[in-house]
Order: C-alpha cells, then sequence, then structure tokens
C-alpha cells in the first residue's frame, strides 16, 4: 500500500518536473529553441521603433503620476525582460499606462516612495490572483463600467495636461477645482508654453493622420511609392519622439541665450536607483512618523481596484492582438507575466505593426529604455513641459469612444445605467467610479437572476416556460405569479413549468416547490414539471417532495391534464421512490438525446 503510494507521488513528482510542465511555465523555452535568424531583423526592428514610443511616454506619463520624469522609465524598462521569459503573445508591450499612471496619483499624490511601495504591493495581489487561478474573476467587471471609467479617464487626463499646455503652476489635482481653476487663471498663462504645445498638438494630430491615411499595404505599389509610404509611416509612428526631440532643442536654444521662454522639466536623476526594498515608512514634513499599517490603510480599497484594472487592461489587449494575429494566449500565464508591470494599446499596435516575430523585441525596447537612463538623462532637463503634455492628450484621445454610447442605446439602454455612473463618479474619485459601475452592473445582474422571464400560455391549463436559470433570489418572483395567475384565479388551475433551460437548482427553490406542491393539492389542482435536466431532476428526488410530477415534454403534462394519459404512463412519473425512478429517467434522457 505505502510502495503504491509512494509510486503515485513520484509519478506527480515527475509530472510537475516534466519539460513540458517547465515550458508551460516558461514560454520562452517554446519559441526560443526554434529562434530564425531572419525574424532577428524584425525583432530589432520592432523593438527599435517600440522603444523611440516609450521613453517620451514613459516620461510623459510620469508626469500624468506627479512623479519625477525618471520614474516612467524605471517603470517601463523591466517589463521587456520579464515578459520574454514569462509572456504569451508576441506583440505585447509592457509598460507604464496613462490609466494606470492617474489611479496611481490618485492614491499616492505624487510621493516616489509611496508610489513604490504601491506597486510591490499591487504586484504581490497580482501574483497571488494568478497562483490561485482568481482570473476569472475579471469576468465580473463588465464591459460599460471598463467603458465609463476608460472616458472619464481620458477627460481627467487630458485635462489636466491643459495646465502644461499653459504654462500654470499650483493648479489643484481635484478635477473639479482643477477646470474651475485652470479657467480662472487663463490670464496668467505663458505665451511660450501655449505656442509651443500647441504647435506640438498640431504636429502630433497631423501625423497621426498621415499614418491612418496611408491605406492597406495590400495595395501594389510602385518602388518610390512603397519607399514613400515607409517613409510617412516611420516618421509618424516615431512622432512621439521626434516632436519631443525638437521641442527640446528650441528649449534648448532660448535657454542658450538666456530667456526661460518654455516651463522645462528640471533635473533629473542618471541611472538607475538603488536596488533596495521600498520604504515601509516615512516621516511627514511635520516630523509625524507615518508606519507601513497606515500607509496600507490609507490606500484603502485602491489596493484591490488597481491590481484589477492592471490585469484587465492587460489580458483585454493580449487577446485583442492574440485574435488579431492569429494565435492564443494563456490567460493564466499572462497573470504571471504582468505582475510587475501594465501594458500599452498604443505601443502594443506599433509592435504589432512592425513586424514583431517574438517576445525578443521588448528586450530590444528595454535596452533602449535602460540607455536612456544611463546617458539621456542629462538631455531630459530641457524637455518643455508643453510637449509632454501633448504627448498625453494626443495617446489618450482615442479613448473617448462616444460611438459607444451610441451603440448601447441602439442595442440595449440599460447597460448606459452603470456606463454613466462609472462615467460621472470617476470625476470625483476615479477608485469610486469603478466600485460605483461594477456595483450598478451586479445590481443589474442580481436583478435578472432574481426576476427571469416566464412565458405563460394558455393551453387550457397554464404553461409557464423559464427563461433562464431558477436560484433563491427567483423563488419570490416565481411564486407570486403562480398565485396570481393559478392559485388565485377562480377556478384554481393547473400549470406545467417547462424547466428546459433550468441547470441548477438550490434548497431555498426545493422549499418554496414543496410549499407550492402542497398549495396545489389544497385546491385540487397540479404542478407538472416538464422537460427536467438530469442533474435538476436527481435533486427534485433527492428532496422526497411528495406529489412531485414530472414529465419529458410538455405535450405529456398536456395529454395527462386532459385524461388522455394514466397516472402510469410512461411519459411521466409520480416521485415515490428517487434513486430507482431517477436511473430510469436519466436512461430516458440519454435515449431521447442519442435519437
Amino acid at each position: 500500500m505505502s510502495q503504491s503510494l509512494l509510486g503515485r507521488v513520484s509519478a506527480v513528482g515527475w509530472g510537475c518536473c516534466s519539460y513540458s510542465t517547465l515550458k508551460s511555465c516558461l514560454p520562452i523555452l517554446s519559441w526560443l529553441p526554434r529562434y530564425k535568424l531572419k525574424w532577428l531583423q524584425m525583432d530589432l526592428l520592432a523593438g527599435l521603433t517600440v522603444g523611440l514610443t516609450a521613453v517620451p511616454q514613459a516620461l510623459a506619463y510620469a508626469e500624468v503620476a506627479g512623479l519625477p520624469v525618471q520614474y516612467g522609465l524605471y517603470s517601463a524598462f523591466m517589463g521587456g525582460f520579464i515578459y520574454a521569459l514569462l509572456g504569451t503573445s508576441k506583440d505585447v508591450t509592457l509598460g507604464p499606462t496613462a490609466i494606470m499612471s492617474l489611479l496611481c496619483f490618485s492614491v499616492v499624490g505624487g510621493q516616489p516612495h509611496q508610489a513604490v511601495l504601491l506597486s510591490l504591493l499591487c504586484g504581490l495581489i497580482q501574483a497571488i490572483m494568478a497562483l490561485l487561478r482568481l482570473g476569472f474573476l475579471l469576468d465580473f467587471i463588465s464591459f460599460p463600467v471598463i467603458k465609463g471609467f476608460t472616458c472619464a479617464a481620458a477627460v481627467t487626463i487630458s485635462f489636466g495636461q491643459v495646465k502644461n499646455i499653459l504654462g500654470l503652476q499650483d493648479i489643484p489635482h481635484d478635477f473639479i477645482l482643477e477646470v474651475y481653476y485652470t479657467f480662472y487663471r487663463i490670464p496668467e498663462a505663458r505665451i511660450g508654453d501655449v505656442v509651443l504645445g500647441l504647435l506640438c498638438l498640431s504636429l502630433l494630430v497631423m501625423l497621426m493622420l498621415m499614418k491612418k491615411s496611408l491605406g492597406s499595404d495590400d495595395t501594389p505599389y510602385s518602388t518610390s511609392s512603397r519607399f514613400a509610404r515607409k517613409l510617412v509611416w516611420t516618421v509618424a509612428t516615431m512622432r512621439n519622439a521626434l516632436v519631443v526631440v525638437a521641442a527640446t532643442l528650441v528649449a534648448f536654444s532660448w535657454n542658450g541665450y538666456g530667456h526661460q521662454v518654455f516651463t522645462i522639466t528640471g533635473e533629473t536623476s542618471r541611472g538607475l536607483p538603488p536596488f533596495r526594498p521600498p520604504p515601509t515608512t516615512y516621516i511627514t514634513d511635520n516630523g509625524t512618523v507615518v508606519s507601513f499599517g497606515e500607509i496600507v490603510e490609507g490606500f484603502g480599497e485602491d489596493l484591490v481596484v488597481i491590481p484589477f484594472m492592471g490585469l484587465l487592461e492587460s489580458i483585454a489587449i493580449a487577446k485583442a492582438f492574440a485574435s488579431q494575429n492569429d494565435y492564443r494566449i494563456d490567460a493564466n500565464q499572462e497573470l504571471l507575466a504582468i505582475v510587475s508591470c501594465l501594458r500599452l494599446t498604443s505601443r502594443t499596435a506599433v509592435n504589432s505593426q512592425t513586424g514583431v516575430c517574438t517576445q525578443a523585441g521588448g528586450i530590444v525596447t528595454s535596452v533602449i529604455v535602460l540607455l536612456s537612463l544611463a546617458f539621456l538623462m542629462p538631455a531630459f532637463y530641457y524637455i518643455p513641459k508643453a510637449s509632454l503634455a501633448a504627448v498625453v492628450i494626443c495617446a489618450v484621445a482615442p479613448m473617448m469612444d462616444y460611438q459607444v454610447v451610441a451603440n448601447m442605446w441602439r442595442i440595449r439602454k440599460l447597460d448606459l445605467l452603470p456606463f454613466f455612473v462609472t462615467f460621472l463618479m470617476s470625476f470625483w474619485q476615479v477608485q469610486y467610479g469603478i466600485v460605483g459601475g461594477i456595483a450598478v452592473s451586479g445590481a443589474l445582474l442580481l436583478y435578472n437572476t432574481a426576476r427571469p422571464q416566464i412565458k405563460v400560455s394558455d393551453h387550457g391549463v397554464l404553461v409557464m416556460e423559464l427563461g433562464s436559470g431558477l436560484s433563491f433570489p427567483a423563488t419570490e418572483h416565481l411564486s407570486h405569479i403562480m398565485h396570481t395567475q393559478a392559485l388565485q384565479a377562480s377556478p384554481p388551475r393547473s400549470v406545467i413549468l417547462d424547466c428546459h433551460h433550468v441547470s441548477i437548482i438550490d434548497y431555498s427553490v426545493i422549499s418554496e416547490i414543496r410549499d407550492l406542491l402542497r398549495q396545489f393539492k389544497l385546491r385540487k389542482v397540479r404542478l407538472y414539471f416538464a422537460r427536467l435536466q438530469p442533474s435538476v431532476l436527481k435533486v427534485l428526488l433527492a428532496a422526497d417532495l411528495q406529489d412531485l410530477v414530472y414529465t419529458h415534454s410538455v405535450d405529456a403534462a398536456l395529454q395527462m391534464e386532459s385524461g388522455t394519459s394514466s397516472m402510469t404512463d410512461a411519459n411521466f412519473v409520480q416521485s415515490q421512490n428517487g434513486e430507482e425512478m431517477f436511473d430510469a429517467e436519466q436512461k430516458e434522457f440519454s435515449n431521447s438525446a442519442d435519437q
């Protein structure tokens, strides 16, 4: 006995340590052994292109998070290395996103030490979710909630950059106050920042429209036309880097002549920060020591909201590009891959359009970011904040999807309720918008569960067809309809309950059915159950309900009620002896299915 048990344990151990299991945990073992030299050129090109996009965006998103610009680069370089080992999508790139930057600012208020600690805690929560295979929880966040949040985030982020376009300082970060003081202080706007910001915005929009107007690559072109299209595509793809570099040169030139025309980024730290755990305590300006517990308590519900939104954004993007490029991803493996980073749609799109072949493209992007940290930080001193604001606005503008409102109005108007609740509450507090939208979506879901559609038809006897499952919230609704339309009618009427769509039943429903059967018997009418699924029938028989009558079909119940069938007919059975009758009935179900 012990030897047999030892053998099983040994077999399980070898199975867990097998090469196939290792490949599922480390997807790099699947694509690296078959790596081709011709892929290297495409991965290098894609990594370089994405890197030139990632660096200015990382700097800009650090501004959104209220952090020094180097923190944007700190969060952008590690993702490529990790994802190359653990990721299952060749197109996905990792790094800071506008939405996560906004959420980060709403929690830590631009304090770097708290931002680092928040990242660590969110990563730990995501890791636990991945190990426990809790990715299914993301299914409970509905599409209207996601869209409401992203639209509100786009408005909040975009307007938050208007002050940088205008060159205004010390504007409150609360959205309502931000709107008020931005308009109130427009007379204080710096002409240089306004001109440069609007010029950068115009160039970015123009290059973006040029890229969209290129059309499909399938159309045959001459050699010169192909070269021109490729040149336009390259310039338009690297538009963020080109605009920021040009604006930096302009700012550097003016500063060289002693004119402080633009609001610039200022001093930045060079290289990587010291490798050490994030501080778990800090001292406020008045000398008060804030403990780790107080910091975590201050994070509140955001410790749940931020990991969920990061995972949701990431997996949705990965699935979209996997479907577009005809391959599949492992959702649970993706959870592990994104523990320390977050994805960005625009960079992933650039990666895909450049023709990346493997996850090695992310390694090249990460190297570009590291080189920027090592050698370019002094140059970042002269980056005008107006140019970074223009990059952010153009990056988040596509998130304002007005068409989705019209689509929801046309398809199902009720979905607009969680959308607008999320959208409006997000202007108060971003996290409240998400939680409020999820609560409304959950209430609608529970309402549909508690009020399933019941189609009632009159065939001399009432036939009630349940349009969905039957669980405990629906018992009162079902009982009310039974009483009002059958038991309280004059005279009382029999009912055939068509349970074809019912796949699960619980104890609360059983208790209500027992009471209904008693009520029907007292009024000398019958309650029939038709087309029960075997799993539901087994539960009903196990409950040993008195006077339970069930049939294979609605027609069989109608025949019995009309008197053309007897109580011993094979098409229906009255419950008296549970298990034997269930076995016979299950065989009948199987035979019917085979036919």
